[in-house]
């Protein structure tokens, strides 16, 4: 006979899951805890070899995806590694544009905005034809093309309604390319120090190849805060193609429909003009009218600069490597030759640019 006493009569109290802010804190303090890691490591580097070759940002970024491979975070750490790897990271790319003058974005000239709308419409059309060369449907071809060349992920969620891409076809496109997404992002660097470059034009080639707005930060801030504005309009520009190339589309799919009864499938204004976005520019004009006293400036990069470490560790968090053996070979061939499109047009466009 058990008593009131007895632990088996007397159970201890199952811990309710955590609920409402509370739920994001320990995927948030493991991405922090991912960053401070990086940020240390940067420092030895940099006391070991009188700089940094490695920046804390990529460094972040390896270390997450290290720790997904080995450890698959369960539902306690996940709100709060999206948080990171999304809000966290979007509110920094919206609080960028109070470092930006509206003189950075006129500076960039009709030139250089043309090659950026060249550029995106290039590479979705070499691209869908690298795809159907490769025998995948249509739509998974323009889902791989547009991701490609516009914005990752963003661009993928954006077309998926509009040309009306099947689920398997959706998640098989977004897995490869954020893995291919850093990939890039860890390539930039590089590749701008063997060409020599300088940090406008790193800014340039993040710009123009980075998928994600926010990872521009990761490629380019090796090169300095130069590199990093200059990659982050230029990015903006390329992003802002998303309304047209989305509008295109789905008057293309409306045009070759034979019933004229499916409605409602249009592209979002959100998916057009994300939040972050509205407030980039928002800050960028309040910044540009001069009313973002000057010395707010420097404790404002110093917050985006940790909020993007922390968000780039959840990215890496999120990115489970085997996606690249589930999306399929043709897909992971097609995404990189696309890739490596858009960076061979990125150099191109940049050797083109009339030097001083």
């Amino acid at each position: 006979m058990t008593t009131a006493a007895d632990p088996v009569s007397s159970p201890l109290p199952r811990r309710a899951p955590l609920r409402g802010p509370g739920r994001l804190l320990p995927g948030v303090l493991l991405s922090a805890t991912v960053a401070a890691a990086a940020f240390g490591l940067q420092h030895i580097e940099a006391a070991l070899f009188g700089r940094a070759w490695v920046e804390g940002l990529v460094l972040a970024i390896m270390g997450g995806a290290a720790l997904r491979l080995v450890w698959t975070p369960s539902a306690v750490w996940t709100p709060g590694i999206a948080f990171s790897g999304k809000t966290l990271l979007e509110t920094a790319v919206a609080l960028l544009g109070a470092t930006v003058s509206g003189a950075a974005v006129m500076a960039l000239g009709p030139v250089m905005l043309l090659m950026v709308a060249g550029l995106v419409v290039l590479a979705i059309l070499g691209g869908y034809a690298l795809g159907r060369a490769f025998g995948l449907p249509p739509a998974m071809a323009l889902l791989v093309a547009c991701g490609n060349a516009i914005c990752g992920n963003s661009a993928i969620a954006a077309v998926a309604p509009v040309i009306e891409a099947e689920g398997e076809d959706v998640a098989a496109a977004i897995g490869f390319t954020a893995v291919l997404g850093i990939a890039v992002v860890l390539l930039v660097p590089a590749v701008g120090a063997l060409m020599g470059y300088d940090a406008v034009k790193v800014g340039v080639l993040a710009g123009l190849t980075v998928y994600a707005v926010p990872q521009v930060l990761a490629a380019a801030a090796p090169a300095g805060l130069a590199a990093i504005q200059t990659g982050a309009v230029i990015k903006l520009v390329r992003v802002l193609m998303l309304g047209p190339v989305c509008l295109a589309l789905g008057l293309l799919k409306s045009r070759s429909s034979a019933e004229g009864g499916a409605r409602g499938n249009g592209p979002k204004l959100r998916h057009m003009a994300p939040w972050f976005i509205l407030v980039f520019l928002a800050l960028l004009g309040l910044r540009s009218a001069g009313l973002i006293p000057e010395a707010v400036l420097p404790p404002l990069q110093h917050g985006v600069m940790a909020m993007t470490l922390i968000a780039m560790a959840a990215l890496g968090l999120t990115v489970d490597p085997r996606a690249v053996v589930r999306a399929g070979p043709r897909v992971a061939a097609v995404a990189a030759l696309s890739a490596l499109m858009i960076g061979a047009l990125a150099l191109f466009a940049i050797a083109a640019l009339p030097t001083g």
